[in-house]
């Protein structure tokens, strides 16, 4: 994983204040993925190199984006198409929701980041086998 001294000091304050005014739908996710409830600890709003994600796994390289509305600008999907590859080239997985899946159909968005994470970051006991 990459180290996080190359985040501009800028993006650490940024990331900060972004914390303090989640989406509607940041918050909801937040609310399921604190405090390790999945079993894998998240981060939010948290700097990667010149990026800031939504949530970040740090044990197994996970990223999960929630997108609003502007993410589907012609510009913004040329954007984020630029920002995944340039994390997936770091090693990180990226999975990507809408404001509306999370607000409407939670246990799927869940779901579905526990079938990235699981083989991301398998059981102790499996490890050693």
């Amino acid at each position: 994983m990459p180290r996080w001294e190359k985040v501009p000091r800028q993006n650490w304050q940024r990331a900060r204040a972004m914390r303090r005014t989640p989406t509607n739908a940041e918050r909801i996710l937040w609310r399921t993925l604190r405090n390790g409830q999945t079993g894998v600890v998240f981060r939010r709003q948290h700097p990667i190199g010149p990026f800031i994600v939504d949530f970040l796994a740090p044990e197994c390289g996970l990223v999960v984006e929630i997108d609003g509305d502007t993410h589907a600008d012609p510009e913004q999907i040329a954007h984020d198409s630029e920002r995944t590859r340039c994390l997936e080239s770091a090693g990180f997985k990226i999975i990507r929701f809408t404001n509306r899946e999370v607000r409407e159909n939670m246990a799927s968005v869940i779901r579905q980041i526990l079938c990235v994470v699981t083989p991301l970051n398998p059981p102790a006991e499996a490890e050693g086998q």
